[in-house]
Formats: structure tokens, sequence, C-alpha cells
């Protein structure tokens, strides 16, 4: 079980305006095949998982780094991003019925707040991300150090870059 909470296809994200057309969420096959395996997982422990984004075109990688030419929360799209590859997932943990559980800050908040290694948090917070963190990993997703909502999938860091629209169409 999961639920889709694309916020790029909103105006509910970092830049304040929709930069996808569609609300979708599209990952090259390993990965998918990976995150459905990790949904069971999480579903068998009372959780659900909710994707914030997956598969991001480049040319709205750019536009991202306009806005924020900052390598700690955007990717630079000289280089690409694990997103532009459909190898990276965002997601949170939520219940079964979709409500978000506690991670101590809003997806796309840039600050100490959401790194991982900040542990002057809630107990509940350290336990909902440790819960999380713990399950991706075990299906061979990394987190990154500014982003407890951030994963990218073993060895595909290399993987082409991508720039085609996510179209309704």
């Amino acid at each position: 079980m999961f639920y889709l909470d694309i916020r790029y296809a909103t105006a509910n994200n970092f830049l304040k305006e929709p930069l996808y057309d569609c609300a979708k969420c599209l990952l090259l096959p390993e990965v998918a095949e990976a995150v459905i395996n990790a949904s069971y997982y999480f579903c068998d422990r009372g959780y659900a998982l909710k994707f914030f984004d997956c598969y991001r075109p480049l040319s709205v990688q750019k536009q991202m780094w306009e806005k924020v030419p900052n390598p700690i929360y955007v990717a630079d799209p000289a280089v690409g991003s694990v997103h532009n590859r459909g190898a990276a997932v965002d997601v949170t943990l939520a219940t079964l019925e979709g409500e978000p559980v506690a991670m101590g800050t809003d997806y796309d908040f840039f600050g100490k707040a959401a790194h991982i290694d900040n542990f002057n948090l809630p107990e509940e917070v350290l336990a909902n991300r440790k819960v999380l963190q713990e399950g991706m990993l075990y299906f061979s997703f990394a987190t990154i150090q500014s982003e407890w909502w951030h994963f990218n999938y073993k060895n595909k860091s290399g993987a082409p870059v991508m720039d085609a629209p996510l179209s309704c169409k």
C-alpha cells in the first residue's frame, strides 16, 4: 500500500509553484520493484509509504537550481540528480489510512532539522525516521545527510539523465 503526494505537481513545494503537469511516480523498473517490496515490508509493520517525488525531468532540476543553487539541498543540473535518472524517491511513512507520521519537518525543509544526523528531536520523530531509514536500507536504498525523505537506489547514480516531461496525456 502506498500513497502519492507528488508535491511538484502542486504549489505545495519550496518553489511555491507547480513544476509537473501530472502527479506521477515514474521509476526505473528495478527501482520500482524495490519500492513495491519496501511497500509490503512497511505495510506488514502498520505503515504505508507516501511518495513526494520520484523521477524528475532535467528541465525541472534546472528550474530548482536557478532558485536554490546550493548543492546541499538541490543537485546541480550540470551533473544531474539521481531523481533525473529515475532512481531516487522522496518518501515518508504514513498510517495505513494515509496520514503522515511525525518526522520533525515537512518535506523539502531546508535546514538542520531535516538532516539525518540531527538527534535533537522528539523520540517519536527519531523512532519514525529510524523505521523509514532501516526499511529503505533493507531494500538497497541509501539516504543523504541533508534530507530524511530522500533515498537513492543502489548503483544507479551512473544511469542516464533523462528529461522526458511528466505528462498526463
